[in-house]
């Protein structure tokens, strides 16, 4: 998208007098009515959704209060169904990166739903995205489409299996791979926010074969390896965890992992279903500069409809049925709407020499920057970061290298900072342990919003 489109790529034009002006107004309908479309909503859905949600962190349990429901969404902005805007940074939980509901990806589905929703079968815009994927991303030499990050991990775990003829599998404390029986040990996201203990219903033996290490603690991957000799078929990483808050790696830790894995044969499979095309166009691995043998994404490659893939090497891939004997299928792998989103999503990132991750590098440290100087002002201990559109912070003295750090942060702290920030016209993940996204389409403006009703609410903390 060229710069000059991400910024006036907007919802219909409000000031920050009159955001706050609507703000103001919901207050006091809310006064006069004790019950919020939101809250009718929720109260209904108790009885309909397992905790009236249909995936955990949205129920606001950590936070408190009562989630707010949405209505639409466009541009850098949600509106919930009781007429409120928020300036939102969650996008989605990624996807929206080049904004929500962008007029030219919307353009681009409506074409493809003339000629229909679902094939069961193969169209070229399968071939279209996985040239696109491996275009990109330094890794990736084939890729089969699926229909959700979960599925994109447990299918690539799967593979690794059947590649190396080995069963275990090493991953990090406070890393969160989806929801499948072996990675449910020790994750962050959802299961580290609800405070749950290995979740309930998965089998000893499922997670037995499951060995953690420490993340950006290369030693403890040393001792893993060494007691594990020949046995472990590979490790799963997020490159730069999300779901333990924002934590980066080293450089360093990433090229050591590279090496010992390589050195026992195991597989390095990277998770970039949340900073794959996000962090830069070739993900995490070619913003470090380290290819892992296997790569997993999701979220922006889907443009915001349900997608997951999982790539690597070719002689890898070939394990995958039908061109090998490790099983794995799904009626609406490579959805034509899903690549069509995904396509044109992909198109605009590429576009103007990729304007758009500087306009979103930009953004980024200009809020995260703000926020922790207002916190200093305001006499809190916060640290934090940010590369390119994705951004964490976490309320204690840092630095953060992993989850046992991330867990020093004051969760009661960031459940008002959360309500606060809400009450003032900015949406930010309901948790302690998620990240933030920024898009092409939050402009100075926004930045300029949130940091005023950052300085409000931390001031009152």
């Amino acid at each position: 998208m060229m710069m000059s489109q991400v910024k006036t790529a907007r919802a219909p034009s409000h000031s920050r007098a009159s955001m706050r002006s609507t703000r103001c107004q919901a207050a006091t309908t809310t006064s006069k009515h004790t019950v919020t479309k939101s809250a009718e909503i929720m109260k209904e859905a108790q009885d309909l959704l397992p905790g009236g949600v249909n995936s955990p962190v949205r129920a606001f349990k950590s936070v408190g209060g009562g989630p707010i429901v949405f209505d639409k969404v466009k541009g850098a902005y949600a509106f919930d169904v009781d007429g409120n805007k928020y300036v939102d940074y969650v996008g989605s939980w990624g996807p929206a990166i080049v904004g929500h509901a962008s007029d030219e990806v919307n353009e681009a589905l409506i074409a493809q739903l003339a000629k229909g929703t679902s094939f069961g079968a193969p169209c070229a815009l399968e071939n279209e995205l996985a040239k696109a994927v491996i275009d990109a991303v330094p890794s990736v030499e084939m890729v089969r489409f699926c229909n959700s990050g979960t599925e994109a991990c447990l299918s690539a775990l799967r593979t690794m299996r059947a590649y190396t003829g080995r069963e275990k599998v090493l991953k990090f404390v406070g890393c969160y791979h989806g929801h499948a029986d072996s990675f449910l040990v020790q994750a962050g996201s959802g299961v580290a926010t609800l405070g749950l203990p290995d979740s309930p219903g998965v089998p000893s033996a499922s997670t037995a074969p499951t060995l953690c290490a420490t993340y950006n603690d290369i030693e403890s991957v040393r001792e893993i390896f060494k007691a594990n000799k020949g046995e472990i078929a590979g490790v799963f990483i997020e490159p730069v965890v999300g779901n333990s808050g924002f934590i980066p790696p080293t450089k360093e830790f990433l090229q050591a992992l590279r090496e010992i894995t390589e050195e026992d044969g195991a597989v390095l499979c990277f998770d970039e279903v949340m900073t794959g095309f996000r962090i830069s166009y070739g993900g995490a691995q070619e913003h470090f500069g380290v290819t892992p043998d296997m790569t997993t994404m999701g979220k922006v490659i889907g443009g915001g409809l349900p997608v997951g893939a999982y790539g690597g090497k070719r002689e890898i891939m070939d394990v995958v049925a039908p061109a090998g004997p490790m099983y794995q299928a799904g009626t609406l792998s490579g959805n034509p709407l899903a690549m069509t989103a995904g396509l044109k999503t992909l198109e605009i990132l590429r576009r103007d020499d990729r304007a758009g991750y500087k306009h979103m590098d930009r953004q980024t440290k200009k809020l995260v920057e703000g926020i922790l100087e207002l916190g200093k002002k305001h006499g809190h201990a916060m640290t934090g970061g940010s590369i390119s559109g994705m951004f964490g912070f976490f309320f204690c003295e840092g630095p953060v290298n992993c989850f046992q750090d991330a867990e020093k942060t004051d969760t009661a702290k960031f459940a008002k900072w959360h309500r606060g920030m809400l009450e003032e016209g900015v949406y930010l993940a309901p948790s302690s342990y998620e990240a933030g996204f920024m898009s092409m389409a939050h402009t100075d403006e926004d930045i300029e919003f949130t940091l005023k009703a950052a300085d409000k609410v931390l001031a009152s903390l």
